[in-house]
Parts: C-alpha cells; structure tokens; sequence
C-alpha cells in the first residue's frame, strides 16, 4: 500500500479551555482511499478529510471549501481552519512541513492489483 502519513508538530489555538501547547499532527494521504484527498488528525478523535489541491492553493494565498480554510502566514507559516458544530479549530504549520507532505503525495501510488 502507498499510503503516505507524516507527523509533525503544530500549535492548535482553540476556543477550548485547555493550554495550546504544541501537539502532534498526523498528515495523511491514501491514494487507495481517495487520490484526491488529504486528511489531518487532530489530538483526540478529531480527524478532517479535503482536497489535497486545497491544501496546495492555501499555501500561496487564502482558500477555503465547506468547513476547511487555508492560508498563508508570513513566509514560513500556513494556517489552517476547521469548523464543526462544537467550535474552531485553528492550526499553524511551518510551510515546510506542509510542502514537504504534498510532495510526497505526489509520488505515491495507489496499490496494484
């Protein structure tokens, strides 16, 4: 199987109560699963499935669709946006992190068979 799955750290500011620490993030891609798409998975069960080209077009200049919105942060930070019912989620990535993951996906292939 081809799938491609990073993790990296990232700060998460929410509405919650708890301390925005710095956690662990897992970037996913599944060609298997879905060629089109990438998921993040959040502390807990949070885990958010959207376009790998959202991803992609929010690092050069502000992109959304449905609940998820992306954007550039200076030149090194890109910032990404999750709504649900329960709140706001907002996560900040180093560019590299998330580059270095689209590349990635990019080479992988979906499993013959």
């Amino acid at each position: 199987m081809s799938v491609v799955e990073q993790y990296t750290r990232a700060h998460i500011v929410t509405d919650a109560e708890d301390d925005p620490d710095a956690v662990r993030v897992v970037l996913r891609y599944d060609p298997d699963a879905d060629p089109l798409a990438v998921q993040v998975g959040l502390p807990g069960p949070a885990e958010w499935t959207f376009s790998r080209s959202l991803l992609e077009d929010g690092l050069r200049a502000p992109a959304e669709s449905g609940d998820v919105r992306v954007w550039p942060c200076g030149r090194v930070q890109a910032v990404l946006e999750f709504h649900s019912p329960e709140g706001v989620d907002v996560v900040q990535f180093d560019v590299k992190s998330l580059t270095r993951f689209l590349l990635r996906t990019y080479t992988a292939e979906p499993v013959r068979n």
